[in-house]
């Protein structure tokens, strides 16, 4: 399993061989830094941790800062463990976006934008109560949400106003567009969860990853 962390840049379009308009989403998904390579020997299992986007030291939380210097590693804002890791590295090593190449699949994963406390209208897309018939100020509202006599409660997941966004997503099997190496940038056809600016994570593509791919 092949992974990287990126930075949301936003999203554009190119033109493909044919002259074709393709609508990508800019990633910026290197260098990232190889911190630690575990083993089941002396960790239970294998993995790798990778570091992305370099940070001054002392803006870092004491705990996150002796975990690297106890293996030397570059002071990042985001650290992300790799179970499986299909390419070998070491720690110190530097993993760029050439570990894809154009045509690759891969699942992105990324926290979609927060929009607050919301009403179920914008929430569920609910139609709402009528504007006439004496009906004032119901316009927005979901209408009654209890029972009768029997049971006399409502029902558990019952569709009710409440926080939208801020929680995590995946996008599965997106298909990288080009691999800018010189600039360290990934361009994925379609979009990815989070707005500009967001850290998100680029896996290898777990229904169609880079072995199946190549054995067709």
């Amino acid at each position: 399993m092949i992974g990287l962390i990126g930075k949301k840049l936003g999203q554009t379009r190119v033109y493909d061989d044919n002259g074709n308009v393709v609508h990508v989403t800019a990633v910026l998904a290197g260098p990232n830094h190889v911190i630690q390579c575990k083993t089941a020997e002396t960790d239970g299992y294998q993995a790798v941790q990778l570091g992305f986007d370099e940070q001054k030291e002392s803006r870092m939380a004491k705990p996150l800062s002796g975990h690297l210097s106890k293996h030397n590693a570059t002071p990042v804002r985001r650290i992300k463990e790799f179970r499986d890791f299909s390419i070998q590295v070491n720690p110190g090593d530097k993993v760029d976006v050439n570990v894809f190449d154009d045509g690759d699949y891969v699942d992105v994963i990324g926290i979609t934008k927060g929009r607050g406390f919301q009403g179920v209208v914008k929430k569920f897309k609910f139609s709402g109560g009528t504007a006439s018939h004496g009906k004032k100020g119901f316009q927005r509202r979901p209408g009654a949400i209890g029972q009768r006599l029997f049971p006399g409660t409502v029902m558990r997941g019952q569709k009710m106003p409440g926080h939208l966004g801020s929680v995590s997503r995946t996008v599965q099997n997106l298909r990288i567009v080009q691999v800018r190496e010189t600039e360290h940038v990934l361009l994925i056809r379609g979009a990815i969860p989070g707005a500009n600016g967001d850290y998100v994570v680029i896996r290898e593509a777990k229904k169609r990853p880079k072995t199946a791919e190549s054995n067709k």
